[in-house]
């Protein structure tokens, strides 16, 4: 199955990511990227990121730690990217939390086309609503997907993907991925992995990574990039010692998923699609 497939892709392409993310996760972001195959490359002067770009096979825009100088940085890298068609990730940390991030997300939306929205269900609710209940940058309890919401919360899911005209990726304790007319419902993960900053970035990177290797299929590539980073998550838990916590388990996450092959997300993971 390409689902499956396209996780080797990366390995076999090795495409070169230009990320301009947050600085709080930034080194995270540059070894999961190298950890599943790909190349990263953090750029975020004006004077430079079309150039960049340029050279990359796809784009990761996550503003976690916004100022007036990426503002404008992210939106050039996004019109060079658009131009040569390559994809973009764009990972809205905190919409709905401040005027400027909420702002600076549909900016970039209205700007050119993106390849896949990843964020929590708060921070997609804040994009399509105009406003949310985003608490920082984690999901308000009330938002959060559960099996009893879950055929409304795919409903959304795949409302938001036409609304936006983009794949969308909305990751928790149950991760939809959508587009207008699917939705993956992903059961993978650990709930300790919230306690661990920067999931959500490596999450976005990877999709990123997944995508540009698998440019026609952008769906099951964000898919299969989701699945990839739960089921890391689940195999990291279970080969953490007595002792050893949240530092160490995030750690052990970048091992397994530069371990991890296509037979193992084919045995491990946990999905259906609706």
């Amino acid at each position: 199955m390409q689902i499956f497939n396209s996780w080797e892709n990366i390995r076999r392409k090795k495409p070169l990511i230009h990320h301009i993310t947050n600085y709080v996760t930034v080194n995270d972001v540059a070894n999961v990227t190298l950890a599943c195959g790909a190349s990263p490359i953090m750029a975020d002067d004006l004077g430079e990121v079309a150039e960049i770009t340029a050279l990359a096979q796809g784009l990761c825009l996550n503003i976690g730690t916004l100022n007036q100088r990426t503002i404008p940085a992210m939106l050039k890298a996004a019109q060079k990217a658009d131009e040569l068609n390559h994809p973009i990730v764009l990972d809205p940390v905190g919409a709905g939390a401040t005027v400027l991030r909420t702002k600076t997300a549909h900016d970039i939306l209205q700007a050119v086309p993106i390849t896949c929205v990843r964020g929590n269900i708060s921070e997609i609710k804040a994009l399509v609503k105009g406003s949310g209940n985003t608490q920082g940058v984690d999901a308000a309890p009330a938002d959060r997907i559960s099996t009893e919401n879950l055929t409304t919360a795919c409903t959304f899911a795949k409302q938001a993907a036409a609304m936006l005209k983009t794949t969308i990726a909305i990751t928790g304790a149950i991760d939809l991925v959508a587009d207008q007319n699917i939705c993956y419902v992903i059961r993978n993960g650990r709930p300790e992995m919230s306690r661990v900053t920067g999931t959500g970035c490596q999450c976005s990177a990877i999709t990123a990574a997944c995508i540009a290797a698998n440019p026609d299929e952008p769906l099951a590539a964000a898919a299969t990039a989701v699945m990839a980073m739960g089921l890391a998550g689940e195999l990291a838990y279970e080969n953490l010692r007595p002792k050893e916590g949240n530092a160490t388990y995030r750690n052990r996450i970048i091992d397994t998923l530069c371990r991890l092959t296509a037979d193992d997300l084919k045995k491990g993971a946990k999905y259906e699609i609706r």
